[in-house]
């Protein structure tokens, strides 16, 4: 407990260094607190980014556990690791070139075949969707279930990270989409009528506003923005 501040606090170990950090802050929030500057793995820090993909440890648990950094709350004893970059290897394509059929995701993607069933990938999945079992949609080459399963994935690379086989789910799931959005659904009205707009100029006088003007006012209009 901090005499001055009456704050509980916790201890946390970054990069194996011991620091003292107030209750309640988010691993993100916690790591800038003990000093450092977070220039890689830090995004929109409402979740939705992917960019802060973490590991870490508690004090007595063997378990490497995954994480977003801006919505996992510190623990004390927590071992935290920042995974600020994950490569992965990404099939290259022509999306004009390809179909919709039951093998194209196979195609591009073979090391799905692989799949061991562990459920590893799921379990290390943050916004807790079934990878395994969008995976094994992939197999089957079920462009449509594929896209509704992962439709929430923020590509933060952690199923990718802890899966044995060593497939990338979140590059399958995107192609799927693609393929799926392009061949099965079709573009939608409201977006073919933007691409219209945005062809015929509708915003233009608007976007050479913005870019006319100061870096501190865009920043202000950045920070009061509207979520919806």
């Amino acid at each position: 407990m901090n005499e001055e501040s009456q704050t509980p606090h916790v201890d946390i170990f970054v990069r194996g260094k011991k620091y003292g950090v107030p209750y309640g802050l988010t691993i993100m929030d916690a790591i800038e607190y003990a000093g450092f500057r977070l220039i890689r793995g830090s995004g929109c820090r409402q979740g939705m980014c992917g960019a802060c993909a973490t590991l870490y440890r508690l004090r007595g648990d063997y378990k490497l556990r995954t994480a977003l950094a801006c919505q996992e709350l510190v623990k004390d004893g927590m071992l935290i690791f920042p995974v600020s970059y994950s490569p992965a290897n990404k099939a290259t394509y022509d999306i004009d070139a390809l179909d919709s059929s039951e093998t194209i995701l196979l195609e591009y993607y073979p090391e799905i075949a692989r799949c061991l069933c562990c459920n590893t990938c799921t379990k290390a999945c943050p916004q807790e969707l079934e990878v395994m079992t969008i995976v094994q949609a992939a197999l089957k080459g079920d462009l449509e279930e594929v896209s509704r399963l992962s439709f929430e994935c923020v590509e933060c690379g952690l199923c990718a990270l802890r899966c044995p086989a060593e497939i990338v789910p979140y590059y399958v799931t995107r192609l799927a989409r693609r393929l799926y959005g392009r061949y099965v659904v079709g573009m939608s009205g409201r977006v073919e009528k933007r691409r219209r707009e945005i062809a015929e100029g509708l915003f233009d006088e608007e976007l050479e506003k913005i870019c006319a003007t100061d870096i501190e006012k865009i920043r202000e209009l950045y920070r009061k923005r509207d979520f919806v």
